[in-house]
């Protein structure tokens, strides 16, 4: 059994973790490619034990509660899309929120009110030349204080930097290329590290819609560097929920 404490610089929702984060810590249990579903808002700087069930699963729990489970699992996208380091920066100008109308501020991943240097202040827009199938894109340049012991960018923060992005992408619409602003939570995540970057090399993250039913939606993303070098994948489940649930009221 292991502790984790999500460290409130790592919160999603204002008295929660980002999923991404938290789905990351809990899957560097499980080698290779990873699949956690969030059972509850994972509560911030309180000590969770993370354990190994019967069945080879991997468990979060905040006391009696479980917050999330993890297994291995085969993470293959149907496609991967791709974009330039300069087409992802002129995406991230056309955020698809003013800084003033953000759902969560605070995000450590995608909150505009996070300084440079704390938060990841991943901006996510549309590709002007992928418009029509709805991709997304955002450049994000790793700080150093994300390396790990091996001088490497930790592996919860390449699951963090395809987080956001992914829900971003749900709220697009394939046929149209419109967007809405339903209020989604990320339900489940999985991932597969290919290679991690350093921290101050240039990275490029693309997210695309890949269906809805009821009040789920889908999506998958890519994290690639500079050089056009695949460094992780993602796939993603969200779940549209009322604001006062996103805010954790």
């Amino acid at each position: 059994m292991t502790e984790i404490i999500i460290a409130n610089r790592y919160c999603g929702p204002p008295n929660s973790g980002n999923g991404g984060y938290v789905c990351g810590r809990l899957a560097r249990h499980i080698p290779g490619g990873a699949e956690v579903t969030l059972r509850a808002p994972p509560p911030l700087d309180t000590p969770l034990d993370a354990a190994a069930t019967d069945d080879g699963m991997w468990e979060l729990r905040d006391g009696a509660k479980v917050v999330a489970t993890g297994r291995a699992s085969n993470v293959e996208l149907a496609r991967i899309e791709t974009a330039s380091l300069q087409d992802a920066r002129a995406a991230g100008l056309l955020a698809l929120f003013e800084p003033h109308e953000h759902p969560l501020p605070n995000c450590f991943v995608c909150g505009p009110a996070r300084a440079q240097g704390d938060g990841l202040r991943i901006f996510t827009g549309p590709l002007r030349r992928r418009r029509e199938n709805a991709v997304l894109a955002a450049s994000w340049t790793p700080d150093p204080d994300l390396a790990a012991e091996d001088g490497l960018v930790a592996s919860e923060f390449l699951w963090s930097a395809l987080d956001c992005p992914t829900g971003f992408a749900c709220n697009c619409n394939q046929q149209s290329g419109t967007y809405d602003k339903t209020p989604l939570l990320l339900g489940r995540m999985a991932a597969r590290i290919e290679a991690r970057p350093r921290p101050g090399e240039p990275c490029i993250i693309t997210a695309w819609p890949t269906g809805r039913d009821g009040r789920k939606r889908t999506a998958d993303a890519a994290l690639h560097d500079e050089g056009g070098r695949l460094l992780a994948v993602a796939r993603t489940t969200w779940i549209a929920v009322e604001r006062d649930v996103l805010l954790g009221r």
